[in-house]
């Protein structure tokens, strides 16, 4: 017995961590999951929208002395809005063609961003440090320590997660929106403006990643490849959830951390991949994705 508690004081930090992880895997899958949901459109972009959201963060602390709590609601507003012009200018036109477009253009603008970014702030990354306030919910668990911070990501992910599945399952601008995906022409013959909603549901799409980008800027170092470290596994998870579901999104990121914080502490050299053997189960038995429909 006191084996088997030792083992498990050893495996709760890396247990933990990895349902931290889990959250920005969710609030990031979430808004791929709205976006193609509700769009169609593989947002390649998605990672690179993530990566906006943390420099816009830091670019407010820098360069305009506006702390962390403003950014947590300014950023997400300033880069859902660029996606908004990305929408109109873009996107929009790529509707009515095959998936393979808007995933080639998404993926050439998340290049063009990057590339951007690297070419103004090089590839360095910049600091961001979270406010003292969270030094209120530090926790000590035995040995290991666990800064307020990340207890206050988890909490942040999990509530703003819930919140998108109410409005979107739940209420009449939801209803409106499921809707308009399937049957466009009935829903404008009611009056509601279908193109502005689509131009607003994939602007909070973006928006979703850009607030994940600022929880993640004072754990992560904030730099121009950043979103290119989540973005392959996000996607990964999208599938097993099933491309599209909200609820697919948002627990498979949570339950995919937590088994990689499990396989890092059973097997570490596996704790990479084995998002990607599940998906490749997934695929197998269920095409469709676990909470997708065929």
């Amino acid at each position: 017995m006191e084996d088997l508690l030792f083992e498990l004081q050893l495996a709760m930090p890396q247990v933990i961590l990895g349902v931290i992880n889990g959250a920005f895997y969710a609030l990031l899958s979430l808004g791929l999951a709205v976006i193609f949901g509700m769009l169609n459109v593989i947002n390649f972009a998605h990672g690179a929208q993530f990566m906006m959201g943390a420099f816009v963060a830091w670019m407010l602390l820098s360069y305009l002395g506006i702390g962390y709590w403003p950014a947590l609601l300014l950023a997400p507003l300033i880069v859902g809005a660029i996606g908004v012009a990305m929408e109109r200018l873009m996107i929009s036109r790529l509707y009515k063609l095959d998936h393979l477009y808007g995933l080639l253009l998404t993926f050439g603008c998340a290049l063009v961003i990057e590339g951007l970014f690297r070419n103004n702030f090089g590839s360095s990354g910049q600091r961001y440090a979270p406010p003292r306030e969270f030094q209120a919910l530090d926790l000590e668990l035995g040995d290991f320590f666990l800064p307020g911070y990340r207890v206050w990501v988890l909490i942040a992910a999990t509530a703003v997660c819930l919140a998108t599945w109410l409005v979107i399952e739940k209420t009449k601008i939801g209803s409106y929106l499921r809707a308009a995906t399937e049957r466009p022409q009935l829903v404008q013959a009611f009056g509601i403006n279908v193109p502005l909603m689509m131009t607003l549901t994939y602007g909070a799409g973006v928006a979703l990643a850009a607030f994940a980008g600022v929880l993640a800027a004072p754990i992560y170092s904030v730099h121009p490849a950043m979103g290119a470290n989540f973005i392959i596994t996000v996607f990964a998870v999208v599938v097993i959830g099933g491309m599209g579901s909200i609820m697919g999104a948002i627990v498979t990121g949570f339950l995919l951390g937590f088994v990689q914080g499990i396989t890092d502490v059973l097997y570490p050299e596996a704790s990479q991949t084995v998002v990607f053997v599940i998906m490749a189960i997934v695929l197998l038995t269920r095409p469709a994705g676990l909470f997708g429909r065929a």
